[in-house]
């Protein structure tokens, strides 16, 4: 079972496979694509697992859809801003009706509505030309959009009443927090009301390492998670330094953008090995 193809393009008689456009996504930005995320059948429907999964991605897109809006801005790696930007809110809007017809309760889908609701207007404004006037409007709404996302990621956990849907849901966050500090360092480079995003900036920090080591902890890790998180880890240590610079020396977009992007990856590819063992019953 492989993902498909980035160069493939489905049957125009068929119905993409819900999980199909994730996998072009996720090559299409270098991350890998799990296997446990491609299912041969072109009609299935998301499992608890995968939705656990997908609606965690949400909450990513809602900062990485902020945080290039902000690279644009800045100039910073203008081609590569434009095209995760792109690709971020397409695969927003994909996931978002895959969740649809996933909702297994009127609660969910009620939650999915109100997603809608922010997502509109938001996904309006991240296509206009990107302006420091218009930023913090834009991060407002982010933070909306991820708040009302981590509602629904909260209550399919719940529906699915496993650990392990708790620790894909971790896992997953752990996906949103790297484009979350990044786009709040981004905010920070580019002089955006300092002390506010400051201390969102040292939470979202906070969360980060708070996680990594409940991940650690995991008696449900298999060596090979063990050894993925060691990796997030060593990468983890080296961002922090950084981190801990003064302002003169700090503010370097392309590193954040480079650091945030090895993270993303890495936290990716855990996520799917708990999605995995969730799904397997492992």
């Amino acid at each position: 079972m492989n993902c498909p193809s980035p160069s493939s393009s489905p049957s125009p008689t068929r119905r993409t496979h819900p999980m199909a456009t994730l996998c072009h996504w996720l090559l299409g930005v270098g991350l890998m694509c799990p296997l446990l995320l491609c299912s041969p059948s072109a009609q299935a429907q998301l499992n608890d697992a995968e939705a656990v999964n997908v609606s965690g991605l949400q909450r990513m897109l809602s900062q990485r859809i902020a945080k290039a809006y902000l690279m644009l801005g800045q100039d910073v790696r203008p081609e590569v801003a434009q095209t995760q930007l792109d690709d971020a809110l397409a695969l927003f809007d994909s996931n978002l009706e895959q969740l649809d017809s996933y909702a297994p309760s009127a609660e969910i889908q009620h939650a999915l509505n109100q997603v809608r609701t922010i997502w509109h207007p938001y996904r309006e404004q991240a296509l206009q030309t990107p302006s420091k006037k218009h930023a913090l409007s834009l991060l407002g709404r982010s933070d909306e959009l991820l708040s009302a996302c981590e509602h629904v990621v909260g209550l399919i956990e719940q529906h699915a009443n496993s650990h392990s849907a708790v620790l894909i849901n971790i896992s997953g966050r752990q996906r949103m927090l790297s484009q979350r500090i990044a786009k709040l360092y981004l905010a920070l480079s580019w002089r955006l009301n300092d002390d506010p995003l400051r201390v969102q900036f040292q939470q979202a920090v906070s969360e980060f390492d708070k996680a990594l080591s409940q991940l650690q902890a995991a008696h449900e890790n298999t060596p090979q998670i063990n050894a993925k998180l060691h990796k997030v880890a060593m990468q983890w240590r080296f961002s922090q330094a950084g981190f801990r610079l003064s302002d003169e020396q700090r503010y370097v977009p392309v590193v954040i953008f480079t650091t945030s992007e090895q993270l993303l990856k890495k936290m990716h590819e855990i996520t799917g090995l708990y999605e995995h063992a969730m799904a397997s019953g492992t």
